[in-house]
């Protein structure tokens, strides 16, 4: 069994933010898969099951994200070699794909808060460019909507 994570902030608010890329690849998978995301209170997320793995979208707020992967990981007895994370990236232009198989958290606080909980960075990093905006604070920018021309183009993605 395989663990597949996409991070991101819950709640109406956040859900078209940047910063919630990682649910919205992990969204698109699931109706790929044809698989429906139930809310768990138990893994302070929500869950889908595929055939290979379990698809997690933590609702623990970002910078809580550990807990919930932790959870998930230790109930099904998955590895943390065997886990994926689908984070966003604001040092990669918008919609350019970096894989990892382990490294730091980078400045990210979800995969800081992932390698805490899971006590290791051997999980596998998928980490999608959402750009930077140099006149706009960051905190700003990673909770701002995407623009009209990149809406078009992440729904092509």
């Amino acid at each position: 069994m395989k663990l597949i994570v996409g991070l991101g902030n819950p709640g109406r608010e956040y859900a078209k933010s940047k910063h919630n890329i990682g649910y919205m690849v992990l969204s698109s998978f699931a109706a790929a898969e044809h698989v429906a995301f139930t809310k768990s209170i138990k893994f302070h997320g929500e869950i889908a099951k595929t055939q290979d793995a379990v698809l997690l979208k933590p609702r623990t707020f970002m910078n809580l994200s550990g807990i919930s992967v932790r959870a998930v990981a230790e109930y099904y007895g998955i590895k943390t070699s065997d886990i994926l994370v689908v984070s966003d990236d604001l040092d990669l232009p918008f919609l350019q794909i970096r894989m990892r198989e382990q490294g730091s958290a980078g400045g990210h606080n979800g995969l800081k808060s992932i390698i805490e909980h899971l006590h290791g960075n051997d999980f596998k990093r998928l980490r999608i460019g959402i750009g930077r905006d140099d006149r706009q604070d960051v905190v700003d920018y990673v909770l701002d909507g995407f623009s009209k021309s990149q809406q078009k183009e992440l729904t092509e993605f």
